[in-house]
């Protein structure tokens, strides 16, 4: 098993995409990257903390290889604009990649490398050694599947879906 810590926006959509994913076997949303220990929702979108909102995705890389993990990361979110993910505003929102030793760092930057062709404009992921990782409050876990006719998951979340199946439909439950 493998575990991968990224940042790309809202963490309900990431989740959303993941929990859907073959060989994943937990998604658990969290906070990292800050400077604030044990922060919580509300200081975290207050933009106080300097954590961004993750998701800690562990994957059978039998199952699923870690460049397919990576490669949906980048289609479910825009890695392109910096602390911004289109309502959601913030450094806390920043598209990043969290590693937890020099070959996942090689990994995450071999991804961006793969991935800019399928981008206009720069992609700004940032890409740092995984500080402490603080799990999500309990209503943050398994969102989208909790709240599926929620507004913010059928706007959000729903289009994100899409495109990761769009491109990845071999790879993704119904």
């Amino acid at each position: 098993m493998m575990t991968f810590v990224l940042g790309g926006g809202c963490f309900w959509c990431l989740d959303a995409v993941y929990q859907k994913t073959k060989g994943v076997t937990d998604v658990v949303s969290g906070y990292t990257g800050g400077h604030q220990t044990d922060p919580d929702y509300e200081s975290v979108c207050a933009g106080i903390t300097g954590h961004v909102e993750v998701v800690a995705v562990t994957f059978d890389e039998g199952v699923i290889p870690p460049e397919v993990i990576l490669d949906i990361f980048f289609v479910s979110h825009d890695p392109t604009t910096l602390n911004r993910q289109g309502y959601d505003v913030g450094t806390q929102y920043r598209s990043s990649m969290f590693y937890l030793d020099a070959a996942q760092k090689e990994l995450f930057e071999r991804a961006i490398e793969r991935n800019q062709p399928n981008w206009s404009n720069p992609i700004v992921t940032e890409v740092v050694r995984l500080p402490t990782f603080y799990v999500a409050e309990e209503y943050h876990q398994n969102f989208y599947a909790k709240h599926p006719e929620q507004g913010y998951c059928q706007v959000i979340i729903n289009p994100k879906l899409a495109k990761a199946r769009k491109y990845y439909a071999e790879w993704l439950t119904a």
